[in-house]
C-alpha cells in the first residue's frame, strides 16, 4: 500500500504511540484522522500535523460509529486503521485490600480488547466497500497488543488478559477479512518510552531495561510508528503479531 494520499485513522492519537504514528503517517502524505477520548490533546496533535480530530469513546458503539463516519466524510474511506487506544492499570488478583476489583478488570477488557474489536469491525465494514488497489488489497488494520500478552507479570492479570485477547483475535480476523482484501496485523511492543517513564531516575530505567538483549534502552514511540509504515507498505505481512521489544522477556514482577 502506498501511504501518500490515503486516508488513515489512528485511535489513541492524542498521546504516546498513537500520536507518534499519526505524526509519522502525516509526514508520509496520509490524510490522518485522530480518534481519542481526550478531546483537547487530540485537537492539539491534529492541528500540529494538519489532520482531523474526533472525540471518541472506543467502547461505545454509537460514539465510534459517529467518529468513523465523520472521519470518512472528511477524508474518504480509510485504507489504514491503527488501534493504539488503551489503558494499563495494575492490580494483584489478591492484594492487601482483598480480591481484584471486578469493575477494574472489566474496564480494562472493555477498553483494550472490546474497544479494539469495536473499531476493527466498523473499520473493516467500511474498507470492504472500497475499490480494490494493487493485488486486490482494500486496506490494513493494525492493532496494538503488548509483550505482556505473552508473559504478563504479577499485577498485570487484567492488562495481560486484554492484550492476549488482541493477539488471539489477529489470525481469525485476518483469515475472515482476507476475502475482502483486508489485512490484520498486531504489534506487541515491549518497554516503550512514553510520558510514564519521563519522571523515572536513570537507575530505574536501567533496571527496567537490564534484561533487554539489544539495544539496552527503552523503545521509542517513533519506532512503533515506523513499523506501522512497514506493515502498511508490505503486502505479505498479514495475520501475525510482531514483537517490538529488543528481545526483552519480562520477569515475574
Amino acid at each position: 500500500m502506498k501511504i501518500s494520499g490515503i486516508a488513515a485513522v489512528v485511535t489513541g492519537g492524542a498521546s504516546g504511540m498513537g500520536a507518534a504514528t499519526a505524526r509519522h503517517l502525516a509526514s508520509l502524505g496520509a490524510k490522518v484522522a485522530l480518534l481519542d477520548i481526550n478531546a483537547a490533546n487530540c485537537e492539539a496533535v491534529a492541528k500540529e500535523i494538519g489532520g482531523a480530530a474526533f472525540t471518541c469513546d472506543i467502547t461505545d458503539a454509537a460514539s465510534s460509529e459517529k467518529a468513523l463516519s465523520d472521519a470518512k466524510a472528511r477524508h474518504g474511506g480509510a485504507r489504514l486503521v491503527v488501534n493504539c487506544a488503551g489503558i494499563a492499570p495494575g492490580a494483584k488478583i489478591v492484594g492487601r485490600n482483598g480480591p481484584h476489583d471486578l469493575a477494574l478488570f472489566r474496564k480494562v477488557i472493555e477498553v483494550n480488547l472490546i474497544g479494539t474489536f469495536n473499531i476493527l469491525r466498523l473499520a473493516a465494514a467500511d474498507m470492504a466497500q472500497l475499490e480494490p488497489m494493487d493485488e486486490g488489497e482494500r486496506g490494513a488494520i493494525v492493532n496494538t497488543a503488548s509483550i505482556a500478552g505473552f508473559e504478563g507479570q504479577i499485577g498485570q492479570a487484567a492488562y495481560s488478559a486484554s492484550k492476549g485477547g488482541i493477539i488471539g483475535l489477529t489470525l481469525p480476523a485476518a483469515r475472515e477479512l482476507a476475502a475482502s482484501g483486508i489485512r490484520v496485523v498486531t504489534i506487541a511492543p515491549g518497554l516503550i518510552e512514553t510520558p510514564l517513564f519521563a519522571g523515572l531516575a536513570p537507575a530505574a530505567v536501567e533496571a527496567l531495561t537490564s534484561s533487554t538483549l539489544f539495544p539496552k534502552r527503552l523503545g521509542k514511540a517513533e519506532e512503533f510508528a515506523r513499523l506501522v509504515q512497514t506493515i502498511a507498505e508490505n503486502l505479505m505481512i498479514n495475520g501475525s503479531t510482531i514483537r517490538l521489544d529488543g528481545a526483552v522477556h519480562l520477569g515475574v514482577k
